[in-house]
């Protein structure tokens, strides 16, 4: 056999191959469809199947599948508005009516907004803000708060949610399936990703949480320069207190040894009063330097050992 008829029957066994034969992978399921319709059950075992040339085969994901709804705007019981970002888990469950119903995950998706995003705004709009925010075992010891969290009066920091946020997820979700028509899908969970105010009243909020920090911190420095004046103010006091006793004590040591040296001096005058003169006549003449002038008389005491010096 020729060579280019070889090749001519490869390439043909290889295209009707491809138009014959197809796999199913273990993370997936399929339906045969031929001419729009679906021919026959669910395909869900993997491996290699075999279809007619002119039947197509659609592939539906087993797994667990992601839905993320926009943020939306809603106004809470209290008329507060909020955005809230919702997510939601979700898998096909019957294929052949997923197939019939939405066609493919891009009407899932679409049907998914329209029931999920519905169900949120009932449920978001006819609750507390608290509700949506607090889970059910919440608790808060007022008394440990600043006393400036503690006096708001636009949050009730005492309330004990009735639902809370997880009951509150669970209560969408099941409102999300009983509302959801028969489309094949199998709903397995409800999230509140985020909850936040709308950029207005969240500017008025951090506006408001600005000027009670900024209340806190005033207080503080209030309270500590109040401080740092009673501080300053004992240590004067303290300051002034031992200065006077240190003066007291000193010119009572002062006074002590000034009485003890005229004792002294007393002592010495008396056991000797011409040597005493003496001493203290030499005292006054080295006081008056190498250079000094003096007149005295000629019966003048402090003359009187100046001419007793002298030679005879």
């Amino acid at each position: 056999m020729k060579p280019a008829l070889i090749a001519i029957i490869a390439v043909l066994a290889i295209a009707v191959g491809n138009f014959v034969f197809y796999t199913v992978d273990e993370a997936e399921q399929a339906i045969i469809v031929q001419f729009g319709e679906p021919i026959g059950g669910v395909i869900s075992e993997p491996g290699l199947k075999v279809k007619l040339p002119w039947q197509q085969v659609r592939y539906f994901d087993k797994r667990l599948l992601v839905w993320d709804g926009d943020v939306t705007q809603i106004p809470t019981l209290g008329r507060e508005f909020i955005l809230v970002d919702t997510t939601a888990r979700w898998r096909i469950d019957d294929p052949l009516l997923f197939l019939t119903s939405v066609r493919d995950e891009a009407g899932a998706r679409t049907r998914l907004d329209d029931i999920v995003d519905s169900v949120v705004r009932d449920m978001v709009s006819s609750t507390e803000l608290e509700e949506i925010v607090r889970s059910k075992d919440w608790s808060v010891d007022v008394e440990e708060l600043d006393p400036a969290l503690a006096e708001r009066g636009d949050v009730d920091l005492e309330m004990q949610p009735n639902l809370g946020r997880e009951l509150l997820e669970q209560e969408i979700l099941a409102r999300a399936q009983g509302s959801m028509p028969r489309l094949g899908i199998e709903l397995d969970d409800v999230r509140i990703k985020r909850v936040n105010y709308i950029d207005s009243v969240r500017k008025q909020v951090e506006n408001r949480m600005i000027a009670e920090r900024q209340s806190i911190a005033e207080r503080f420095r209030s309270e500590g320069m109040g401080r740092s004046q009673e501080i300053l103010g004992n240590m004067e006091r303290d300051l002034r207190r031992i200065r006077s006793e240190a003066a007291r004590e000193a010119e009572q040591i002062r006074g002590e040894a000034d009485a003890e040296a005229t004792s002294i001096y007393g002592e010495a005058y008396g056991a000797d009063p011409e040597f005493y003169s003496f001493f203290r006549t030499l005292e006054s003449y080295r006081a008056l330097g190498p250079n000094a002038t003096i007149m005295l008389s000629a019966d003048s005491d402090f003359f009187r050992y100046l001419e007793e010096s002298q030679p005879q």
